[in-house]
């Protein structure tokens, strides 16, 4: 007789694609969204838990697919890290092209129509063939969380309309409902009335930040740094650490209004985070909140500029232009006093303790801990921060909680660069994508690619960038090679019918590195969402769509034709 459980949480915390084929759906179709509200049940063919770049990929591509969708969200904004958690697009140099699905490509092109009919962009600007509202140095499109959060919305609207699409925000999984390998039910609960709402669904897809819905589904998962021993991977650590996780970033927004004074109050911990030195291996340079930082492939100190008027001297790169959201030069003499700009740096990145497996008190602990650290880095930059004129502070700095929809200038929710893992079918090693491994394992000439699944589902690149760690690593960050997504990270080892769409697929604490970043997020939501809706319309199950050899060409021809890449192309 199967086992049944019901698992409480205890405390821890308009595409062009439109036109595209898509799965006839004849099977599923009366399996209509129904609204009880005498018993606060929705029923739907997916459920999307997290309303992140993964989670809202995940219902595009099922809802597109006809599949009736339910998508939970703990605040009140969709699309996670572009959005609420305030960090402009992190991608590799061919994204224009290559390397991320068409659906993404149709969000970033929105994205810049969005300006251009609403702003007053110059003409010069217009004429760029890459328009880059902030002309920030990390992305070809630095631009405002509220323009995402307008094209996101825009995206889903026709199936909000429709009722396809029921969006729940400020609401929060806290329970599950499991019978042995099968999740039979979630309990949401909205955050600001704590009314529960039971969520039912022939699949679920886990697109928290934290993997939430893993610990809550009995789920078999992992944390942490993972040993030598276990992955044979040149770059982890001899002895397995679950609590060894990424640092997590409570992002800024500023603007610069020259002749101005804006001082803030001085944040309460101020004295403590003007003082304080890290405590990593290998050691970092002096103060945190300092220019100096630790170069994260060298090791070896290095100095940064700050400049909100300019870039102080040539090769030194300056903070203000890093994630810089607007460039007022983009737009017509007098729309902007300054520019406008995000800090998630080096200075604020917050390794004194995990937001993953923590009680729900230590949770709030480092959240606050977390935002006193960003507020007195600003307050630093304000008051202290050395200036090429020989003085001190830029008191021109005005925080900018609008940008982020908050009163405090801090995002809404921490930046997660590292979740819960599923334990996966298929887990991607280092030496599937690591360069230098690679060469190792592979021999010169095949060691020039990153492995070849045979079930891959998308492409992504990124460096292996991993932030100081919780458990003292200084940064870890070495070459990878464009890469394949395997089928096999995205199906858990027992569990039939929960599917990650986030940072919780099957890597490793070193992989998570290079799997971590926006187009891939959203490649992997967008093959989940695919995934439920070619196994409903099969009958089948998302593991025998692996197995399979025929039906796991028949889901490549599918999303091939709904506008994936699968290979790099050569």
């Amino acid at each position: 007789m199967k086992r049944r459980r019901f698992i409480k949480n205890i405390g821890v915390g308009g595409s062009s694609l439109a036109m595209l084929p898509a799965i006839s759906y004849s099977s599923y179709s009366s399996n209509f969204l129904i609204n009880n509200s005498i018993q606060n049940e929705y029923t739907a063919d997916l459920i999307v838990a997290g309303g992140g770049l993964g989670g809202c990929a995940a219902a595009l591509s099922a809802l597109r697919n006809g599949l009736r969708v339910v998508m939970t969200e703990e605040t009140d904004w969709i699309g996670g890290q572009i959005t609420q958690q305030g960090v402009p697009p992190d991608e590799h140099q061919w994204i224009e092209t290559h390397g991320a699905t068409q659906l993404y490509r149709d969000f970033r092109n929105a994205v810049r129509q969005h300006y251009f009919q609403n702003y007053p962009v110059t003409e010069a600007a217009r004429q760029q063939q890459y328009f880059n509202p902030g002309n920030g140095a990390v992305s070809r499109l630095c631009h405002e969380p509220r323009v995402a959060l307008a094209v996101l919305d825009a995206m889903l609207a026709p199936y909000l309309s429709n009722r396809q699409l029921t969006l729940l925000l400020n609401h929060k999984i806290i329970s599950a409902d499991v019978d042995s390998d099968q999740v039979k039910a979630l309990i949401a609960q909205n955050i600001q009335t704590e009314k529960e709402i039971t969520l039912t669904a022939p699949y679920f897809a886990d697109a928290t930040e934290l993997g939430d819905l893993l610990p809550l589904t009995n789920t078999e998962y992992v944390t942490g740094a993972e040993a030598k021993s276990d992955t044979s991977e040149l770059h982890a650590a001899e002895k397995a650490d679950p609590a060894n996780q990424q640092s997590f970033t409570m992002c800024l927004a500023m603007d610069y209004v020259p002749g101005t004074e804006n001082l803030i109050e001085k944040p309460k911990d101020y004295d403590f985070w003007r003082e304080f030195i890290p405590d990593l291996n290998p050691s970092w340079p002096g103060k945190l909140l300092s220019l100096t930082y630790t170069h994260p492939s060298t090791l070896k100190p290095k100095t940064l500029g700050f400049h909100p008027e300019g870039t102080p001297t040539r090769d030194v790169l300056n903070l203000w232009n890093y994630r810089k959201l607007i460039d007022r030069n983009n737009f017509k003499e007098g729309t902007y006093p300054g520019d406008s700009t995000i800090i998630n740096w080096p200075q604020n990145d917050y390794f004194l303790g995990n937001l993953v497996d923590v009680s729900s008190e230590e949770f709030d602990r480092h959240v606050a801990q977390s935002k006193q650290l960003s507020l007195s880095l600003f307050y630093w930059l304000q008051t202290e921060a050395p200036r090429p004129n020989g003085k001190q502070g830029w008191p021109g700095l005005r925080l900018r909680g609008d940008i982020l929809g908050t009163d405090d200038g801090l995002a809404k929710y921490a930046y997660v660069r590292e979740s819960r893992r599923i334990k996966p079918i298929f887990r991607v090693l280092e030496e599937h994508v690591g360069k230098e491994q690679r060469l190792k394992v592979a021999g010169s000439e095949e060691g020039q690619t990153a492995a070849d699944f045979y079930d891959s589902v998308g492409i992504g690149y990124y460096h292996i960038d991993l932030h100081p760690s919780s458990g003292g690593d200084n940064y870890i960050d070495f070459a990878s090679l464009p890469f394949q997504i395997p089928l096999g990270a995205l199906l858990p080892q027992r569990m039939q019918n929960l599917l990650p769409a986030n940072k919780n697929i099957g890597t490793t604490h070193i992989t998570n590195g290079c799997y971590r970043l926006h187009p891939v997020e959203w490649s992997i939501g967008e093959a989940v969402g695919m995934l439920a809706a070619f196994a409903l319309e099969k009958k089948s199950t998302p593991h025998t769509v692996r197995e399979n050899k025929s039906l796991l060409a028949d889901f490549q021809k599918l999303i091939h034709s709904q506008g994936f890449e699968t290979q790099w192309p050569s």
